[in-house]
């Protein structure tokens, strides 16, 4: 459990500390948008107070306040799951989402939405679409959950299937 708590830690700090310099340091909520290395990189700032792809957005208030509740709902009960994990990229692949989902959450918290600043496009391809460093760890913890969770150990042959 203290791999899972260490890597949510780093997540949740990282994608803060990445919000704090580009958002606000280099003033990106007020300039829109910094082209870094375009097309490949560009802080674009959006704020989301949907769920991904800015799915949800314009809902009512309330619906902040459960996104932050499901965020720490779902992030305990992982931690719960977590306990049964026998391999240690499993508690990373956990600890990025706790730490990722917490730290949306807190965001949600504070400016009542998620800053989204990172945009991608690539090979002729405009991607619309923002994100942050925290629903990057949250993609590559719940990717890890599904290669990593399963502790892999032998089952009773009368429960196999197929």
């Amino acid at each position: 459990m203290g791999r899972l708590a260490l890597w949510a830690f780093l997540a949740f700090a990282l994608d803060q500390v990445s919000k704090v310099v580009v958002v606000h340091w280099l003033n990106l909520k007020t300039i829109g948008v910094i082209e870094v290395l375009p097309p490949l990189l560009t802080f674009r700032m959006g704020w989301n107070d949907g769920i991904n792809f800015g799915l949800f957005s314009g809902m009512p208030e309330i619906t902040r306040w459960l996104l932050i509740a499901i965020a720490i709902v779902v992030s305990a009960a992982l931690a719960l799951w977590a306990r049964k994990f026998t391999r240690p990229l499993a508690f990373v692949s956990a600890g990025l989402v706790v730490g990722g989902a917490l730290a949306n959450a807190l965001d949600r918290l504070l400016y009542g939405a998620v800053a989204d600043f990172l945009n991608m496009s690539c090979c002729g391809i405009s991607n619309p679409f923002a994100f942050n460093l925290a629903d990057v760890f949250i993609f590559a913890g719940a990717f890890g959950l599904v290669l990593f969770a399963d502790d892999k150990s032998p089952r009773d042959p009368a429960t196999r299937v197929g």
